[in-house]
């Protein structure tokens, strides 16, 4: 068996639920409201954990739809806590009340990020598609600051605000967040919807290079996600800091996974590939011996010039849009403008 080290598992991002209060044209869930059949128990949820922790100890990100209309989130937050697991939570702010971050900061949870896509309502809420959702993310946000939770802002960017990202970006430090993730639109989920919003290859390796520029003197730390290839510009711009760089820009399957409402493992929110479910397999044999997940960790298995790109150690490719575009995950970046070096 090709296992995988458990401490290569770094994070998994958990769809704790699928009902929400906003419905976002972006999010790989077509969720509103609900609730949604086959949601896992606080039971089956706690049985997890301990799975989890008895031979890695990931960082857990509970999220949605809106992890906050979950009754036992908090529950959930705590077990993961004792367990020795790093409990974060990504609410979308609309929710956030003194109450709930005040029981957020009890459950063991160090920091939430809420999704901005605009400095202001317009660009915001359209994106979000429910008005007053920005005036509400803010209004959370604000609490959050003034009760000592620790925040950050994440912004999918697309053609509709990606002339908005320096001002995003300064917005984030002006709210007092302590990073910005930055996320590039996958065409997948509702996403697929939106693919006329998708940024092209040339705007795409553009925008990348802005951030490897700014990330140097900008006073937050900035995160690029869902961007593989921006490993690959720092690698180019300055091979000092590329020597820093962690595992590759694609974590799918590889340091990272997914967990749907449902218990399904996939290799990442937007590659919906199942590779084994928590009630049935188990997170760690799902984990350690899923084939698509083995696939995603053996380089030698990559197609076109992902397979041999120079990069492909620090970068990868995404593989969800690989699985978009052709599907099959494991083809080349269709939006990677780079030709590599012949060998």
């Amino acid at each position: 068996m090709n296992e995988k080290r458990s401490d290569d598992l770094r994070m998994i991002a958990w769809e704790v639920t699928r009902s929400c209060n906003l419905a976002c044209a972006h999010c790989r869930a077509s969720s509103k409201k609900g609730p949604y059949p086959g949601e896992l128990t606080r039971e089956e949820c706690f049985k997890v954990l301990d799975e989890i922790s008895s031979f890695a100890k990931p960082i857990i990100i509970l999220t949605g739809g809106e992890p906050l209309l979950r009754e036992d989130i908090f529950e959930i937050a705590e077990y993961g806590k004792k367990c020795g697991l790093t409990m974060v939570m990504a609410p979308n702010g609309t929710l956030l009340t003194s109450e709930n971050i005040k029981k957020i900061i009890k459950a063991g949870i160090k920091r939430i990020s809420v999704s901005l896509d605009g400095p202001d309502s317009t660009t915001h809420d359209n994106l979000r598609q429910v008005p007053g959702a920005f005036v509400g993310a803010i209004r959370g946000i604000k609490l959050a600051k003034k009760l000592g939770l620790e925040f950050q802002i994440n912004s999918t960017i697309t053609k509709r605000n990606i002339k908005l990202l320096p001002d995003i970006m300064c917005f984030a430090k002006d709210l007092g967040a302590v990073a910005h993730h930055i996320f590039l639109l996958v065409p997948t989920g509702r996403g697929k919807e939106m693919e006329e919003d998708e940024l092209s290859p040339v705007e795409y390796e553009n925008t990348l290079k802005f951030l490897e520029r700014e990330i140097k003197n900008f006073p937050l730390q900035i995160k690029v996600t869902c961007a593989p290839h921006f490993n690959r510009i720092v690698v180019q711009s300055s091979p000092e800091q590329g020597v820093k760089l962690r595992g590759r820009g694609c974590m799918g399957g590889v340091s990272f996974c997914f967990i749907s409402h449902t218990g399904e493992l996939q290799p990442c929110g937007y590659l919906e590939l199942k590779c084994g479910n928590v009630k049935k397999e188990g997170f760690k044999k799902s984990w350690l011996e899923s084939e698509v997940f083995k696939n995603l960790r053996d380089l030698s298995k990559y197609k076109g010039k992902c397979g041999v790109c120079e990069f492909r150690f620090v970068c990868g490719g995404c593989r969800a849009r690989a699985y978009a575009k052709y599907g099959d995950y494991l083809r080349e970046e269709p939006y990677c403008i780079y030709e590599p070096r012949p060998s």
